[in-house]
């Protein structure tokens, strides 16, 4: 028998956050439908009915994340419209602190990246995710130079640029937190992606030239 209507959706959502835990936990090549279904806290009939496999999984968990990163990043936005300078900074603020607060969503991507190499779908995911991310800092970007605040960039280059600099960031507090506190992290970031920004840079490259 089919799961009640108004269930379903919820049910779906448990699987969801059970596979994320269990990949957070136990990595992806322990994930099994068996243990995935005992954490989820129903049958593998009942799994397999909402997924037809593993695959179908971890296409709605790496969606599930990537629309949670993107809420995030919106919200983070939000307090700032008129200053693309501290909505840069709150884009790499939230994104640091996801990757400590949230460890479960940052693992999820790393867990994933390397299935991303052999199935379409979940590097188009991933793809489309970071396409999204690049054209958000590329707006700012493009603002915060009309304004004056920041120098004139190509700022596709400069938006996958600073991605980067973020992802290496998280990726070191991920596997070496002792390196550096959270707000070093996020500080050093900032003065990193500010220093290249400043009005100042252009000047100096101006002078030498």
């Amino acid at each position: 028998m089919a799961p009640n209507r108004r269930v379903a959706p919820l049910r779906r959502e448990q699987i969801v956050q059970a596979t994320i835990q269990c990949l957070a936990r136990d990595g992806y090549a322990r994930l099994t439908m068996k243990t995935l279904a005992r954490e989820a806290g129903v049958s593998q009939g009942i799994l397999h009915y909402y997924f037809a496999d593993k695959a179908a999984i971890l296409v709605a968990v790496l969606e599930s994340v990537t629309a949670d990163l993107n809420q995030r990043l919106e919200q983070a936005q939000h307090a700032h419209l008129q200053a693309p300078e501290k909505r840069l900074q709150a884009v790499i603020r939230t994104c640091l602190e996801t990757a400590q607060a949230c460890p479960e969503l940052w693992q999820v991507f790393i867990q994933l990246w390397g299935e991303m190499m052999h199935d379409e779908q979940l590097s188009a995911i991933n793809a489309d995710l970071y396409t999204k991310m690049r054209r958000q800092i590329a707006v700012l970007l493009t603002l915060g130079i009309r304004q004056g605040t920041f120098r004139r960039v190509d700022v596709e280059a400069t938006a996958a640029m600073i991605l980067g600099v973020v992802d290496g960031m998280a990726l070191q507090l991920t596997f070496d937190p002792q390196v550096l506190t959270l707000e070093a992290a996020i500080t050093c970031c900032y003065e990193a992606v500010e220093r290249y920004l400043s009005p100042q840079v252009e000047l100096q490259l101006n002078a030498s030239t």
